[in-house]
C-alpha cells in the first residue's frame, strides 16, 4: 500500500537559482500534486513610478531582473515611445535588436549550465558558463555593464557600436557557434543526458495552449508563436521563423533553446550587415499622456508592459507580466506524475526567474 506524504521543496535548494517553494504531495516517490508558494522577493518596483519620473524609471525597469535587464528596459521604453508617438531612429532599433539577441544567448547558456548542474554534469555546466562569459565580455565592451547596462532611453539608445566593434563581435560569435556545436552533441546525443531528459515532464500542445504557456516552454510543445514576429525594433527587416518541437518533453525544451542560440547568432549577423548609419535617439518633448500595452519576446517568453500616463512627468501606473508567471501553471502540470528525482529538472524546464515574477 502506497504512503502519501507532503515534502517541502525550496525556497533554498542547491538546484534552484531563485527562491520558489513547492509543497510536493507524494505517493512513495511519485508526485501527485505540487502546491506553489511564491512571494519571497517583493521589492515594490512598480510603486516607484510615484517617485521616479518617466525618464528615470528606465533604470528601475532594468532592475526587475539581472538576466533580462536590457529587454525590461527596452520594453518599458517602447511602451512610452508608443504613447508619445516617438519614431525611434533605425540605427537605434538595430542596436536594440543586437543587444536583445545577445541577452537571449547569454540567458539560454545560463539555463543550459543550470540544467547540466541539475542532473549532475558539472563539466557541462562549466563549459556552458564559460561560453556565456564571452557574451558578458561583449556586453561590457559595448555598454559598460555586465548585468545592468543602462543604454536604453526613451527615444533610442545612449551608446553606439562602431564598425570595428561589430566586426570583432562577429568573430567571437563565430567561435561561440563552433563551441556550441560540440556542446550540443553532448546535450542532445549523450546517453546519460538523454536518460534524464527524454519522455520526462511532457506538456502537450493542447495543455500548453490551455494553460497559457509562453516562450521556449510553449514552442517545445508545438505552438509556433514568437512575439518578435509582431514587428518591434528591427525584427521586421530580419529573416527568421519561430523554432518549435512537437515532442513537449524536457529534451524538446533543451533542443529548442539550443537552436534558438544558433538562430540568435544568425540574427545578429543579419543585423550587423544591415545596420544603417544615423542618429541614436529621437528628441523627447513634453510628457506622455495615454496608455499602451507593449509585448516583447524575452529569452523566457512573452513579457507584457502596461504603462498609463497622465500628462505629467510621473506615470500613473506601470505593470509588468513576466514569462515565468505565465509558465507556472504549465510547470505544475508537468510535475504531476513525475518522480521526486525529476522535480529539480522540471522546475528548471521553464527557466524560472522569480525576481522578474515578484517585483
Amino acid at each position: 500500500m502506497s504512503v502519501r506524504s507532503v515534502v517541502p521543496f525550496g525556497p533554498q535548494h542547491p538546484v534552484l537559482p531563485e527562491p520558489i517553494h513547492l509543497d510536493l504531495v507524494l505517493e512513495d516517490e511519485k508526485v501527485i500534486e505540487a502546491i506553489p508558494s511564491i512571494g519571497f522577493v517583493h521589492r515594490g518596483l512598480e510603486k516607484l513610478v510615484e517617485k521616479k519620473d518617466f525618464q528615470e524609471y528606465v533604470y528601475v525597469a532594468e532592475r526587475i531582473c539581472g538576466i533580462c535587464s536590457f529587454m525590461h528596459g527596452m520594453g518599458y521604453c517602447s511602451a512610452v515611445e508608443n504613447i508619445m508617438d516617438i519614431a525611434v531612429p533605425p540605427r537605434a532599433n538595430y542596436l536594440r535588436t543586437i543587444w536583445c539577441e545577445m541577452s537571449r544567448i547569454h540567458s539560454h547558456l545560463l539555463w543550459l549550465g543550470l540544467l547540466a548542474d541539475a542532473f549532475g554534469f558539472e563539466s557541462l555546466f562549466m563549459q556552458s558558463w564559460r561560453m556565456r562569459e564571452k557574451i558578458l565580455d561583449m556586453f561590457e565592451m559595448s555598454t559598460g555593464g555586465r548585468v545592468i547596462f543602462s543604454v536604453n532611453k526613451v527615444g533610442g539608445v545612449r551608446k553606439d557600436m562602431d564598425e570595428e566593434m561589430l566586426r570583432e563581435f562577429l568573430k567571437v560569435f563565430d567561435d561561440i557557434e563552433q563551441e556550441l556545436k560540440v556542446l550540443t552533441k553532448t546535450f542532445l546525443e549523450d546517453y546519460a543526458v538523454n536518460s534524464r531528459l527524454r519522455d520526462i515532464g511532457i506538456l502537450t500542445k493542447q495543455q500548453a495552449h490551455d494553460l497559457g504557456a509562453v516562450g521556449p516552454f510553449m514552442r517545445s510543445s508545438g505552438i509556433a508563436l514568437d512575439n518578435r514576429k509582431l514587428g518591434y525594433a528591427a525584427y521586421p527587416e530580419l529573416d527568421f521563423e519561430p523554432i518549435t518541437s512537437d515532442v513537449g518533453d524536457c529534451y524538446a525544451r533543451c533542443d529548442v533553446r539550443i537552436r534558438e542560440i544558433f538562430q540568435s547568432i544568425e540574427l545578429i549577423r543579419q543585423a550587423a550587415a544591415k545596420i544603417p548609419e544615423g542618429e541614436l535617439a529621437a528628441a523627447v518633448k513634453g510628457f506622455p499622456q495615454g496608455e499602451h500595452f507593449m509585448r516583447v519576446e524575452q529569452p523566457r517568453g512573452e513579457a507584457i508592459y502596461y504603462v498609463k500616463a497622465n500628462g505629467t512627468k510621473f506615470l500613473d501606473r506601470v505593470r509588468v507580466r513576466t514569462p515565468t508567471f505565465a509558465n507556472l501553471p504549465g510547470m505544475l502540470e508537468t510535475l504531476k506524475g513525475c518522480q521526486l528525482a525529476d522535480v529539480p529538472i522540471l522546475i528548471l524546464t521553464i527557466d524560472p526567474c522569480i525576481s522578474c515574477t515578484e517585483r
